[in-house]
């Protein structure tokens, strides 16, 4: 009797025990929008969209690379990439001393992948370096539509539900996966009825509810991170769609001229087209 009672009482602790899991964690982040300025005025060597806006000229050993900046969308990245841009902003350099220069004139796109989006902006040229310093997203997760999208709806973010799944129960190797499997795989079960946001969230990823952030698609020009608000100076431009990246990466700005250019970049390989000089044009009015 006492064991059959046992066996009735085990689904009510696991619910007792997974409610938690369950229950939303999400809160916004706190954020403040900056009026984003261009402190070098600068004349772009070749005609530009009329279009009303800021401008940025990549001058690329393939060509050029018209891109137009976010200002409303992502402005702390924006400022970020300018003043790096035009040498308004110091960073460590790679020998350790603090340097104020056009940050990425003679920097390579070191990592190029068919079908996905050239990267740039490494002054190591191995996806390992940066400006000696980091700062946070600029995402509105909401405005992407991550709090409408759930996981078994999305299931290229599944690997997100399944590292919080592990972490929150101590899972690192395969044997503690097999001790608790009949647990975990009801978490990731019961995870696929949660948001997107929700579940991002929860992997450390903060969000605002303020900028009208846009989707990562093609020609998107995006922060390249190693996670949460950790930007520093890498980018790259989307040649495709990339749904999946939505939430991760604060997009900043989008290709209006040179995808002939970006396709070239690719097709060359990694570390293969150098950035001669990036011009800034301020054309809002």
């Amino acid at each position: 009797m006492k064991k059959f009672y046992l066996l009735m009482l085990l689904p009510i602790l696991f619910y007792c025990q997974d409610s938690g899991f369950l229950k939303s964690q999400y809160q916004s982040t706190p954020y403040t929008k900056i009026l984003v300025q261009v402190r070098k005025l600068e004349e772009s060597p070749i005609v530009l969209p009329t279009k009303p806006g800021i401008y940025a000229i990549i001058a690329t050993t393939a060509g050029d690379l018209v891109v137009e900046l976010y200002p409303e969308s992502a402005p702390r990245t924006v400022q970020n990439f300018i003043d790096l841009a035009q040498g308004e902003k110091e960073f460590v350099s790679e020998k350790g001393t603090i340097e104020k220069r056009p940050f990425y004139d003679g920097l390579k796109f070191h990592r190029v992948i068919a079908d996905f989006m050239a990267q740039g902006g490494c002054p190591k040229g191995d996806g390992t370096g940066g400006p000696g310093y980091r700062f946070e997203d600029e995402i509105n997760g909401k405005a992407l539509g991550l709090d409408k999208l759930l996981i078994k709806d999305a299931r290229q973010y599944e690997v997100h539900l399944q590292r919080l799944v592990f972490r929150e129960n101590n899972i690192q190797n395969r044997n503690a996966y097999e001790e608790k499997r009949a647990e975990i795989e009801a978490l990731l079960q019961k995870g696929m009825e949660i948001s997107v946001l929700e579940i991002l969230y929860r992997n450390g990823y903060r969000f605002n509810e303020v900028v009208p952030s846009k989707p990562a698609i093609r020609g998107s020009l995006a922060m390249a991170n190693a996670g949460p608000n950790t930007n520093g100076s890498q980018f790259f431009i989307n040649q495709v769609d990339t749904p999946h990246l939505n939430g991760l990466h604060t997009v900043f700005g989008g290709l209006v001229e040179g995808f002939d250019v970006l396709d070239k970049i690719i097709e060359k390989g990694n570390s293969q087209t150098t950035m001669k000089k990036i011009f800034i044009v301020d054309a809002r009015k």
